[in-house]
């Protein structure tokens, strides 16, 4: 799961939201018959684009020139949460992402740690589902020529993309994500609230987990990747145990799911297993031997009488 938030995927986010809210509508207007898919938030699941522009634009009271209006919050499962995501309901994927999304911005909301910010209701955002990922400048296939700019990258890549105003939805609280502290200083997390970007995208995956079932191996969660990027080498060590343990896990539930299946599908149904016992009789290579014996004991018996 690839949660991540940046000022703006397109343009600045100083200025007007129109660009990026232009900017993700790219597939409504390239499929308007296919994949003209709404924006929608917590409440409506159909907001119009001018909508969502004139909102987050209003909503910035005393925001400086210079100040961030408003964020993105990109929300990317990776193709094998999607795939698990559509084993469990192929039709209904696309909505079991946007509820997910909801919750994953419970989880922002909360990550603030400011009174009065509980839940995505208190958050002026909108969310956007993108069916595909497109490749640009910056991929190295398109820097060697393999591909055109624009071109829809393989696989599966269904995304949500989230514009989150930087006030709340009461245009009287600032929030922002980009705010490095965690809490260590008490008076300045009480002014300007406190957000751990790293704690927001594990909770994301746990949130993923629990929801849908999803048996996440230890080396594919983002707290596995963070630590070997930037953890020390004693918690570098301490999340390798982790992953063993985790493998021995998996391997100890995989024998007993053996265990439990094996015996129902070697065990042949009695009227087979009776068929395959007549059959070996029938046909025991030892089966001739012991005929000959019993027939020489009888001709030796037939001679002495005589």
């Amino acid at each position: 799961m690839f949660i991540n938030i940046t000022d703006s995927e397109a343009g600045n986010n100083k200025g007007s939201s129109a660009q990026l809210v232009h900017y993700l509508d790219k597939e409504s207007r390239l499929f308007p018959d296919v994949l003209a898919e709404p924006w929608f938030n917590g409440n409506d699941q159909h907001v119009d684009s001018y909508l969502v522009k004139s909102l987050i634009d209003k909503n910035t009271a005393k925001l400086g020139r210079d100040e961030a209006k408003f964020f993105l919050i990109n929300i990317s499962p990776s193709q094998k949460e999607i795939a698990h995501l559509k084993m469990l309901d192929q039709m209904g994927a696309k909505q079991e992402l946007k509820a997910f999304a909801v919750k994953i911005m419970d989880e922002y909301a909360r990550n603030f740690y400011r009174k009065g910010i509980n839940s995505n209701e208190d958050l002026l955002w909108f969310g956007k589902l993108e069916n595909y990922r497109y490749y640009s400048y910056k991929d190295k296939e398109v820097k060697s020529g393999q591909v055109k700019r624009g071109t829809v990258k393989p696989g599966e890549q269904m995304h949500i993309q989230v514009i989150v105003s930087r006030r709340d939805i009461s245009n009287k609280i600032k929030l922002s994500p980009m705010n490095n502290s965690r809490g260590t200083n008490a008076g300045h997390s009480k002014m300007v609230g406190q957000f751990d970007r790293v704690a927001f995208k594990v909770s994301g995956e746990k949130l993923f987990d629990e929801l849908f079932g999803f048996e996440r191996p230890v080396r594919e969660s983002f707290k596995y990747a963070n630590t070997q990027k930037n953890g020390s080498l004693e918690e570098r060590i301490a999340m390798a145990g982790q992953k063993e343990n985790n493998m021995h896990q998996q391997s100890v539930s995989a024998q007993e799911r053996n265990l439990n299946v094996l015996p129902e599908l070697l065990a042949p149904p009695a009227d087979t297993l009776m068929d395959l016992l007549l059959a070996r009789a029938e046909f025991d290579p030892l089966a001739p031997v012991q005929q000959k014996k019993k027939r020489k004991k009888r001709c030796q018996h037939s001679e002495l009488k005589i």
